[in-house]
């Protein structure tokens, strides 16, 4: 089984080593798209033998986040009669199953699934993890994140388009889609490790935004104040469970790839964010 994973990424030289501690075990070929790093970052990934740099262009040129999309929707398709599967992720989101990444996508492949969305979930951690942890078993507890799940995983020779929302947070899959009878896969989104950490990649991340992005409301988050932030953080911790326990799936409501009337999707279906 061979298997591509694709991100674009900025300034990430302190997620890199818990991204390819993850995913290195599951991974044949990264393909990197790099917006102009300035910390160690470009360093890290030369280091990596599996890893092909790119540089990001902004093809909508007043948009960070538009150019993102037109990528997402576009990059994986070169892997096309070459995997099996393909990953589409960010350095900080770590995708999980209890029976690891790499026998349930073996098993998921044999029984026809070609699509198959994760389950998202804010990690919420009070101090930034050390660098030789492991984050999927030590970072584990957080707040179900329903308007995050994403299709992160994928047959590129059964997919014909993704049409991926901005932000990948809906698709309307076109193609020979199968998506599992139940969703067990996970999405660990590590951003709130700490107060410090996030306040610091949040005003990273705003200074990248564009006109367009700002017109918009995209990445809106990243200029919440100090204080909301806090709130925010305060909730998470309230509500944070083990969301590698079996209970926390259910804790997701929102699954913008199931009808209502079905459990599973056999062709594409127009969705909004």
């Amino acid at each position: 089984m061979k298997v591509h994973l694709y991100t674009k990424l900025w300034n990430e030289e302190e997620m890199l080593p818990f991204f390819f501690r993850h995913y290195d075990p599951l991974i044949d070929r990264y393909i990197v798209y790099d917006d102009g790093s300035t910390d160690n970052t470009l360093k890290l990934l030369a280091a990596h033998d599996r890893v092909e740099i790119r540089r990001f262009v902004r093809t909508h040129p007043t948009s960070l986040v538009l150019s993102a999309q037109a990528l997402n929707n576009n990059m994986w398709k070169e892997s096309r009669g070459q995997v099996d599967w393909v990953i589409m992720t960010s350095v900080d989101e770590h995708l999980y199953h209890p029976a690891g990444l790499r026998q349930y996508l073996h098993v998921a492949r044999c029984r026809g699934i070609t699509a198959v969305p994760a389950l998202a979930f804010q990690i919420v951690a009070d101090a930034f993890p050390s660098p030789d942890e492991y984050l999927v078993k030590t970072r584990r507890f957080g707040a179900p994140l329903d308007h995050y799940n994403k299709l992160s995983v994928f047959d590129p020779n059964a997919v014909r388009e993704t049409h991926f929302n901005p932000g990948r947070h809906g698709a309307a899959v076109e193609g020979r889609i199968r998506y599992p009878q139940q969703d067990r896969l996970l999405l660990f989104h590590y951003k709130f490790l700490g107060m410090d950490y996030l306040l610091r990649r949040y005003a990273q991340l705003a200074s990248r935004l564009d006109p367009t992005d700002r017109e918009y409301q995209f990445g809106y988050q990243y200029d919440l104040g100090r204080d909301v932030l806090e709130a925010e953080f305060a909730e998470l911790r309230r509500i944070a469970v083990d969301v590698t326990g079996a209970q926390a799936r259910k804790l997701i409501r929102r699954k913008w790839w199931r009808p209502a009337s079905a459990q599973s999707i056999t062709s594409p279906r127009r969705i909004g964010e």
